[in-house]
C-alpha cells in the first residue's frame, strides 16, 4: 500500500475553502510551538494579540488601517497569479507608488491644492504600473523568469527610495525624510483613525470581483493560468494579457503605495519599504484569489502586525514575533495548496 498524488480532473470548491483554513489551524499550532520554546504560553501569547488587535474601538481602528495596503497589494498580485505569473515585486511597485504621489504634492506646484491628492495618486498608480510593466514585458517577450526580475527590482526602488529621502528630496531642516506634505493632500477620516481610503479599497474589490469573474479578461486570464495551449488556440494573446495583467498589478501596488503615503506617513520617509508587497503574497494565496475573501484575510493578518505591539508589552517579547507568526502561515498555505489541483489516493499493492 502507497500513497499518490492523482490531479483531479477539475478543481474542488469545498477544497478551495478547506485548504486555507486548515492552513492556518496549522500555522497557528507551529506558531504555539515557537511560543512554548519562547516560554510563552501560547492560549495567553494569542489572547493577547486579539486584545492587542480588537480590544478596543481605537485598536479596531488601526487594524482596519493597517490591512488597508495589505488588502490592496493582495489584490494586486492576486491579478499576476491569475495567470501564473509570478509577481514577487509588488513591495517595490508599492515604493514606486508613494514616490510618485510625493513627487506630485512636493513639486507639481502650479496644481490647485485640491487637485494635488487625486492627480498624485494617479501618477503613483501610473508609476506602480511601468515599474511592474518592465518585468512582465521581458516575461512576454523573451521569456525572462519572471519570479527573479521582479524580486530584484524590489531592492532597485527601494535603493532609490532611498537616495530621495535621505539627499535629493529630503527636507532642509527636521527628521529624515522628504518635506512634510500639507494638510490639504490629507485623507478626511471616516471613523476614528479610519481614512477614507477604505472606499477606494472597498470599491477596487468590487470593481476586480467584476472583472475577474464576469468579463472576457477575466475568463482569458483564468484560461492562460489553467492551460495556456488551449489559450492560444482559442486564438488568446498570451503576450498581451501578460503585458496586461503585469500593468493592472502594479498600478494597483502602486495605489497602496500612494495612499499609504498620503494618509498616514505624510511624507516619503525611512519605512516606504514596510513588507506589505510580501505579505500581499500571503493574502493572495489564503483568499484563493478571490478578491472578496482577501479582505478578511487581510484583515487576519494585519491583527498579528498590530496585536504584536501586545505580545511585545504583555509576554515581554520582541515585536518581530508578529512576524514570525505571519511567515508561519504561508509554509503550511504553500505546502497545502497542492490539494486544490491534486487528491491523495491510497494504492492497494497487487497481489503477485
Amino acid at each position: 500500500m502507497r500513497l499518490v498524488l492523482e490531479k483531479r480532473e477539475r478543481k474542488s470548491q469545498l477544497m478551495t475553502v478547506l485548504v486555507p483554513l486548515f492552513s492556518f489551524i496549522i500555522s497557528l499550532l507551529i506558531g504555539a510551538l515557537v511560543l512554548l520554546f519562547s516560554k510563552v504560553n501560547p492560549l495567553e501569547a494569542y489572547g493577547a494579540m486579539f486584545k492587542g488587535a480588537f480590544g478596543t474601538t481605537r485598536r479596531i481602528q488601526y487594524t482596519i488601517v493597517e490591512s488597508l495596503p495589505l488588502l490592496l497589494c493582495g489584490l494586486s498580485v492576486g491579478v499576476a497569479f491569475r495567470l501564473r505569473f509570478w509577481n514577487i515585486g509588488a513591495e517595490g511597485q508599492y515604493v514606486w507608488g508613494a514616490i510618485g504621489v510625493t513627487w506630485v504634492i512636493q513639486f507639481w506646484k502650479f496644481l490647485p491644492s485640491p487637485m494635488l491628492l487625486p492627480i498624485g495618486l494617479v501618477v503613483g498608480m501610473i508609476f506602480g504600473a511601468i515599474w511592474a510593466g518592465v518585468p512582465g514585458t521581458l516575461k512576454a517577450i523573451w521569456s525572462v523568469d519572471e519570479t527573479l526580475t521582479t524580486l530584484m527590482l524590489n531592492y532597485v526602488a527601494i535603493g532609490i527610495a532611498e537616495y530621495l529621502y535621505i539627499k535629493a528630496w529630503k527636507a532642509p531642516l527636521g527628521n529624515l525624510g522628504t518635506p512634510e506634505f500639507p494638510e490639504s493632500t490629507y485623507f478626511i477620516s471616516v471613523w476614528g483613525k479610519v481614512h477614507a481610503g477604505v472606499y477606494i479599497a472597498l470599491a477596487l474589490v468590487v470593481i476586480l470581483w467584476f472583472v475577474l469573474y464576469k468579463t472576457r479578461w477575466g475568463f482569458e486570464l483564468n484560461m492562460i493560468g489553467k492551460n495556456p495551449q488551449a489559450a492560444r488556440y482559442q486564438g488568446v494573446s498570451i503576450k498581451r494579457n501578460i503585458i496586461l495583467a503585469m500593468l493592472v498589478s502594479g498600478a494597483i501596488a502602486g495605489l497602496a503605495g500612494s495612499i499609504n503615503t498620503t494618509a498616514i506617513a505624510h511624507r516619503l520617509t525611512k519605512g516606504v519599504n514596510s513588507g506589505y508587497g510580501f505579505t500581499g503574497i500571503i493574502i493572495a494565496w489564503m483568499s484563493n484569489l478571490n478578491p472578496f475573501a482577501s479582505i478578511l484575510v487581510a484583515l487576519v493578518m494585519a491583527s498579528l502586525t498590530t496585536g504584536a505591539d501586545a505580545l511585545q508589552i504583555a509576554m515581554k517579547l520582541p515585536e518581530s514575533m508578529g512576524e514570525v507568526l505571519q511567515g508561519l502561515v504561508l509554509l503550511p498555505l504553500l505546502a497545502g495548496s497542492i490539494f486544490n489541483e491534486y487528491k491523495l489516493i491510497v494504492l492497494h499493492k497487487e497481489a503477485v
